[in-house]
């Protein structure tokens, strides 16, 4: 992959960087291009998989990818623009950031993101820029905006989707106000975050899973379930 026309450096991700993988888990790979990356020159090299275009996983900073198999191995891969990446590093010493929509994640993903896995990733060939730390600046506006996103999202089902007793609404909604809580915790904290799978267990919001097993299609049940989650999320929260 480091070989490719455009690429500058590849990086090992996940589980397999951060060394809580298990033996099956799959390989995460990041392959960081300067300029005009074409996706048919890995896809020429012949591995079996679906390799997607440049935009293909919706654009923005995740901006595609492919799915392989290597060796009998499960091989994911990440395009990241490297002129992209700089910016967003610049943004988050800033404390700027946007969330974008991207599938298999409910609450969408923060733009500094690419600066979290140039934090925890581990290079493999070339060179990469490093995060000299959490910045302080994204610290503070990051668990501010999160957080209230999260109370905002409870807020809305509580006044829309509580009083006509529509249980898959809420459940929708308690589910990605955990999530954006968990982001909001582990901002504060200054720790990074690169995806949502342990995202709950490591910010302490567990507890939402009883939350979520007493869930009833009747108004009052929602609405204590709402109040439930509330409590749970500002005592996260609060400073």
């Amino acid at each position: 992959m480091a070989a490719l026309p455009a690429v500058e450096a590849v990086a090992l991700g996940g589980s397999r960087a951060q060394g809580t993988h298990t033996a099956g888990s799959d390989w995460d790979l990041a392959v960081y291009y300067r300029g005009a990356f074409d996706p048919a020159d890995l896809r020429s090299v012949g591995w079996e998989g679906e390799v997607s275009e440049i935009g293909g996983w919706g654009g923005g900073v995740f901006n595609g990818g492919a799915w392989l198999t290597i060796d009998g191995r499960k091989v994911d891969v990440h395009y990241r623009d490297l002129d992209v990446v700089e910016h967003e590093l610049a943004e988050a010493k800033a404390g700027r950031f946007r969330v974008e929509p991207l599938l298999f994640h409910l609450a969408g993903i923060p733009s500094y993101l690419v600066v979290a896995e140039l934090a925890v990733n581990q290079v493999l060939r070339g060179e990469l820029p490093r995060p000299e730390g959490y910045p302080a600046e994204l610290r503070r506006t990051a668990s501010e905006r999160w957080a209230g996103t999260a109370r905002a999202t409870l807020a809305y089902a509580k006044a829309n989707h509580a009083p006509r007793g529509r249980l898959t609404e809420v459940a929708g909604a308690l589910a990605t106000a955990a999530v954006q809580a968990g982001h909001a915790v582990l901002a504060a904290r200054g720790e990074w975050v690169t995806n949502e799978k342990r995202l709950l267990e490591r910010a302490g919001l567990r507890r939402i899973d009883e939350v979520m097993a007493a869930l009833r299609p009747d108004p009052a049940t929602l609405a204590d379930a709402i109040e439930a989650a509330e409590r749970i999320i500002d005592r996260a929260t609060r400073p």
